[in-house]
Formats: C-alpha cells, sequence, structure tokens
C-alpha cells in the first residue's frame, strides 16, 4: 500500500501520540479556532483521549487518519505523516538531549539509505549497531552517534521506527533527512542552526558562484560547512547531469560527521565529497577550487575586528586560480561599512579592489541569520582576473532597506551574471538596474562599499520621466481648488444654533426604538479573512479601522471572483447605509456610494423610508449623534467592552424640519472636508514628487522667470 494511503503510523505500541487543538492546527496548517470547529461540526471527528487541564487531548494518528480521509486542512498526506513522527520526536525531547537526539535520528536515516532496508525490526538494537560497525568501520559518520543514545535498549529501536516512518513518508531518504534538521530550531538545538543562514540567502549564494555551469568533476569549496544546508543546496542547483567534487571544511567535528551524513542519503559519496575537521578544505589533493562558497562563522562584534575578517577572506582568495569565483557572506561592518581612512583594514580592502579580485557588494538587511536578527551581513564575489583583463568596476548593491525576498535576490543575481558574462565590463546592452556599476577609482580611502546613487536604467523610467507633467498638473489643481475655496468663503455655513427653550424639550429615542419602529433596519458584519483583503480588488472592505477612521476607505478590497465563490451570501452596501463598530472603539461611517463589504465585528444601520415619510432617518445625522452619545459613555481603561451598547445609546429624536436643516449643513460639511482632504493631498503629491526628483539627481528647479 503507498504510504500516501497508509494507515498513520504509530511510534510504538507503548507510547501515545496525543496532540492538543493547537498541535492540530500546527499539523494541518490552519488556524487554532479550525480544529474545534471540527471536533463541534464534524460526528466523525475522533473522540479526546485525555485531557491535560481542561484541554483535550487527542489521538494524533486518529486525527491524521480523519484529515487524510476528508481532506481537510491545507498539509498533503506524506507531510501529516511526518509532522506527527516530529511531533513524537518532540516528545523524546524530554527524556535525550536534542543533538543527540538529531545526531542518531539523522544517522538511522543514513543507515537506512546506505543499507537500502528499514532500519526497524525484531534484530533488536545490538544487531543494528553491528551492521552499523560493518558500514562505518572507521566511525567516521554515524557509529559513534548510535553508540550515544542513552537508554538505547529503549529508546533506540523506538527511534528506528520514526526513521523509517519518516522515509516512507518522504519521497527520499534526503527529504526525511532534511525534514528532521528543519524541525532543529522547535527541538532548539542551538548548535545546529545559530550559524545557518536562512535558505534564500544560501540559494542566493550558490547562484552567484555559477555552479550549475560548472564541467563534470568540478571542484566546489566549501569552508565552514556549518550543518549542511548551504552544501545541500549547492548540490540540488545542480540539475544537470554532471558529477562535481564537493570539498568542505569545519571546525565542529560532530558537524563534520552531520554533513558526511546529509550528502551520503543526497546520493553524494566517498570517491565525490571529502568533508574534513578545520577551517579550510583539503584543496592539496583535490586541486585549487572552480567555485568557493562560504558563509563566515558569526563572531561577536565586541572581539570581531574588521582587519581579521578581512584577512580571512584574503586567506580564502589565495585558493582561487585564474577567472574562479569566490562568493562570500561575511559581517557587514568589515564588508561594507565605511573603515578609518588609510587604516590597516581600509589598506587591505582597497588591496582587494586594486587587485581588481572584488568584483560585486551586495549589502543584505537584517534577518540573514535568523537566530541573530541584529547581525548586519553582506556579499562579495570575488574572482581573480589577469591584470590585462581588469576594467576597474566594481558592481555595488544596496538590499538594507529591501526585504529579503525571491523576487528582489533573483534580480541581483540576474545583474552579477550579466556582469560577469561580459567580462566583468560595463554592458550598455543590459545596464544593471538595481545595482550600480562604480569605477573603482572614484572611491575615496576609507568609503563605505555602498551605492551613493541609483542606476540611470532605475532613475529614469517613465514614471520619473513624467514628473514635470504630473508636477504642473498638480499645481493646476491647487489652484483650481484655491478658487473652489474661494467661493466656498463667500458662502459662511450658518447653523443658527441657539438655546433650547425649557418648555420645548427635546423627544429622545435609541437605535433599538428605531429597529422596533422599523424606521432602520440592522446586517450584520461579514468574516472575512485577512487574506483575502489586497488593495487592488473590485470592491471595498470596510472593518473597524475604517469605520473608527485610523486607515483611509479604501485601502482594503477583495476581489469579485473571491467574494462570488468564498462569501456567497455576502451584501453589499447600499448608498447612505450607516456602518457601526464598538471594537476596539466606537466609530460610525457613512457609505456614501454604497456597493461596498462590511467586515465583522462592524455591522450596518440602513434607513428605511417607506415606513415613516414624515419621519424618516437621515444618516449622517443618525451617524453624528451616535458619535456625540458614544463619547459620554467611552470605554473604560481595561474595560472589555463599552459602557453601553450602541443599541441602548439616548440620542434626541429630532422634528423633520431641525433634521432636514441638519442634514444640509453636515452634507455641507462633508463636502467641503472632502475639498481641504484634496487640497492637502495635492500638496503632499507636490512635495513628494519635487523632494523623489532632487534627491535622485532627476529634477533641477529652473528659478528663472518664465
Amino acid at each position: 500500500m503507498p504510504a500516501e494511503h497508509a494507515a498513520a503510523p504509530r511510534l510504538s505500541d507503548n507510547e501515545s501520540q496525543l496532540v492538543s487543538y493547537a498541535e492540530i492546527a500546527t499539523m494541518a496548517q490552519v488556524k487554532r479556532p479550525v480544529p474545534t470547529t471540527w471536533a463541534r461540526r464534524h460526528s466523525n471527528f475522533p473522540a479526546p483521549l485525555d485531557h491535560e487541564g481542561t484541554s483535550p487531548l487527542f489521538d494524533g494518528a486518529a486525527v491524521v487518519d480523519w484529515l487524510v480521509a476528508t481532506g481537510h486542512g491545507n498539509t498533503d498526506a506524506r507531510q501529516l505523516r511526518a509532522e506527527l513522527a516530529l511531533h513524537t520526536l518532540s516528545g523524546w525531547c524530554r527524556q535525550v538531549p536534542a543533538r543527540i537526539l538529531l545526531d542518531a535520528l539523522t544517522s538511522l536515516i543514513c543507515l537506512r539509505q546506505q543499507l537500502e532496508a528499514p532500519v526497524s525490526g525484531s534484530a533488536g538494537w545490538s544487531a543494528l549497531v553491528e551492521r552499523a560497525e560493518g558500514l562505518d568501520p572507521d566511525d567516521t559518520f554515524l557509529l559513534s552517534e548510535l553508540r550515544a543514545v542513552p537508554d538505547a535498549d529503549r529508546i533506540g529501536p523506538a527511534l528506528a521506527t520514526l526513521a523509517d516512518e519518516l522515509t516512507e513518508a518522504a519521497y527520499a531518504p534526503a527529504e526525511a533527512f532534511d525534514w528532521v534538521l528543519d524541525s532543529r530550531r522547535r527541538l532548539g538545538s542551538d548548535a545546529h542552526v545559530a550559524d545557518e543562514c536562512a535558505p534564500a540567502v544560501a540559494r542566493t549564494l550558490a547562484r552567484l558562484a555559477l555552479t550549475a555551469e560548472l564541467a563534470e568533476d568540478a571542484v566546489i569549496a566549501v569552508p565552514y560547512a556549518r550543518s549542511g544546508d548551504l552544501l545541500s543546496i549547492l548540490h540540488a542547483e545542480n540539475s544537470s547531469d554532471t558529477e562535481h567534487l564537493y570539498v568542505a571544511a569545519d571546525p565542529d567535528p560532530a558537524l563534520v560527521r552531520l554533513v558526511r551524513r546529509r550528502m551520503l542519503v543526497r546520493g553524494v559519496y566517498e570517491f565525490h565529497l571529502d568533508v574534513v575537521e578545520g577551517v579550510e578544505p583539503d584543496t592539496d589533493e583535490w586541486g585549487d577550487p572552480h567555485a568557493l562558497v562560504c558563509a563566515l562563522p558569526y563572531e561577536a562584534a565586541e572581539t570581531r575586528t574588521a582587519l581579521s575578517v578581512l584577512e580571512h577572506i584574503q586567506n580564502l582568495a589565495d585558493l582561487l586560480s585564474a577567472n574562479r569565483i569566490a562568493v562570500i557572506l561575511g559581517p557587514a561592518d568589515a564588508l561594507v561599512h565605511a573603515l578609518p581612512a588609510l587604516g590597516e583594514a581600509d589598506r587591505l580592502r582597497s588591496w582587494f579592489l586594486a587587485e581588481g579580485l572584488l568584483k560585486a557588494v551586495i549589502g543584505l538587511p537584517d534577518g540573514v541569520y535568523p537566530g541573530r536578527p541584529a547581525y548586519r551581513t553582506a556579499i562579495w564575489v570575488l574572482s581573480r582576473t589577469p591584470k590585462l583583463d581588469r576594467h576597474g568596476l566594481v558592481l555595488m548593491s544596496d538590499l538594507t532597506a529591501e526585504p529579503i525576498t525571491t523576487s528582489t535576490l533573483d534580480t541581483i543575481v540576474e545583474e552579477t551574471h550579466v556582469f560577469h558574462a561580459a567580462g566583468w565590463r560595463a554592458d550598455h546592452r543590459h545596464e544593471p538596474r538595481h545595482a550600480v556599476l562604480v569605477p573603482v577609482l572614484h572611491l575615496e580611502p576609507g568609503t563605505a562599499l555602498t551605492p551613493q546613487h541609483r542606476s540611470n536604467a532605475n532613475r529614469y523610467t517613465q514614471k520619473v520621466e513624467e514628473r514635470p507633467a504630473r508636477i504642473f498638473e498638480l499645481e493646476l489643481a491647487i489652484e483650481q481648488l484655491r478658487e473652489q475655496d474661494r467661493v466656498d468663503q463667500s458662502n459662511p455655513i450658518r447653523t443658527h444654533a441657539v438655546l433650547r427653550p425649557e418648555n420645548q424639550p427635546v423627544r429622545r429615542t435609541t437605535v433599538a426604538h428605531l429597529l422596533k419602529e422599523r424606521r432602520l433596519r440592522r446586517l450584520p458584519g461579514h468574516r472575512i479573512a485577512a487574506e483575502h483583503m489586497t488593495t487592488d480588488g473590485h470592491y471595498p472592505v470596510l472593518t473597524s479601522a475604517e469605520v473608527i477612521g485610523v486607515v483611509p476607505v479604501g485601502g482594503r478590497r477583495i476581489d469579485r471572483a473571491i467574494l462570488l465563490t468564498v462569501y456567497q451570501h455576502a451584501e453589499f452596501t447600499e448608498p447612505g447605509d450607516i456602518v457601526v463598530t464598538a471594537n476596539p472603539s466606537f466609530g460610525a461611517y457613512v457609505d456614501e456610494e454604497g456597493l461596498s463589504v462590511v467586515a465583522y465585528p462592524a455591522r450596518v444601520l440602513r434607513a428605511r423610508h417607506d415606513r415613516d415619510p414624515e419621519r424618516r432617518v437621515h444618516p449622517r445625522v443618525l451617524a453624528a449623534l451616535l458619535r456625540a452619545a458614544a463619547a459620554e459613555h467611552g470605554r473604560a481603561s481595561g474595560a472589555v467592552r463599552a459602557a453601553r451598547p450602541i443599541e441602548d445609546l439616548l440620542i434626541p429624536d429630532l422634528e423633520p424640519v431641525e433634521a432636514e436643516h441638519y442634514d444640509a449643513m453636515l452634507a455641507e460639511i462633508s463636502r467641503r472636508t472632502a475639498l481641504l482632504r484634496q487640497q492637502t493631498a495635492a500638496l503632499d503629491d507636490l512635495v513628494r514628487l519635487t523632494a523623489a526628483g532632487l534627491t535622485d539627481g532627476t529634477l533641477t528647479l529652473n528659478t528663472a522667470s518664465p
């Protein structure tokens, strides 16, 4: 039976796999309340087996079987089974240190791949260790890890079962191996992840080195291999049939053994792999590398110096022969930040430029190392070029203010590849858009290796070239708005407000009473998922933030197709609908145009003019009166809800003539407010466009008289 349709595996007959609602949500990749809803709505959902306090606990295997059978959740069957097995792994961390546990489990997966047979069974743990000894007689990659398992007769067979379950759930042992290593952070194994950069950045390092274009048996060197993330990505980047030679090193002997196992399960055997203990790979036996990719290990700022980092890179660059590439990730304070002019570090960094070694510099934002969020890094691309082929240019990119996204990194990689393909010279057919080619002679001593301006291709886009015309249009619009404002000033607003005589008390009412009289109709808001709200949909979505006035109306929208398929029962607002909310504070907004979607907890109050035309509700008047009444009954500090519900707010029930006059005044105020907003927006646009053009050097101000 295929793994996707087999019954959910269990760690052992004696081990319980209880999971909570929160863990079910994690496995199924849904929000936390969803499993609770499943349990309430579906009678065949597994019953709880136990409770932790008041929280029910379920049989994890039964839950996975239910998810697979019903198709609920956002995870496929094999991933669900892997997640269940890894949940069991989390439970074992209470008995076995995380590092020992991960080393033993990865060793078992590697052993299974090498033996091409399951590692669990009735032969016993001792027999399994004997088979491992026959496979690894010199104890270079897995024997010590299996011998280190505590309480081996009990824990060992259970881990072997777990290794088989993960491998059967995966397409290949390498994928099961990576699943285990992906759980390093959740298991708290800091030794395995502290010096591993984000996967997107590791893929960028591999692509910058052009390893996919290397010939058969080309040597790829990886100093500081750590737990092998970079090595495995370099291997995955090679989609051709050519086999490369991987030479790597790491000062941690346990990580060296882990890397050997990780590459073995990927089918890279000893005649294509050499991982040694130390800081530099063994290039004497294999020859100079065709590509060198290195993420320098983290060192605290208190002990790190720019000079020591640059000297280290210089030692790595000595391994490069002519026209071969090295890609190095290191601390930004040494690689790109300004240095004391003509100091030792500055002179060494200038040497890389003068020798034509440094070809590209990429400044990266925070977050490259998930375990060290404040560690700022940069990338250097080095290539040893013969003196006659040097063109004195360096490609500089600054991503420090941009998020680490695939599209941004892809663009930088492509522009670096174009620079390399052109022989490290400018190619005017493909001028970089996000990077800048800087002549080395223009760099002053000690200056930062960051672009001081954007490239012409980036600056002089069509939008930029249209700036003068756009600025002229804004100036005309501002003048027109000023003329309109002058007309308004000649027609001042008059409320004619006076004190009310004591013998004419005001009649009062509430929203609840207006609903009972059917002068108002109440409509609920809809529960719109956050992922369905975008900035470019067909219909505006009015959430509590828009109603309160925290964000402008129109910023959140929903696509027509999603609205008609996912929210079939959703109703649009009509012109004049009052959208109200009490959470997180009171707000009332009159939707003048309608055709909007109201998101819960906001809701709609709709005036009904067919019931009593003489005493009809004016939406603008009701919204203004509700705001005033709510201000008198605000929410106390720390209170969960407002002091008085919206339906119970006491408001005046104005006479028809008075309500008509107040509504006309509110309409005029609303019109003038909109005019002022247009003026403010136009003035802000004028300031922004002019400043942007002056800043990037695409505009100048002609102060001469016309």
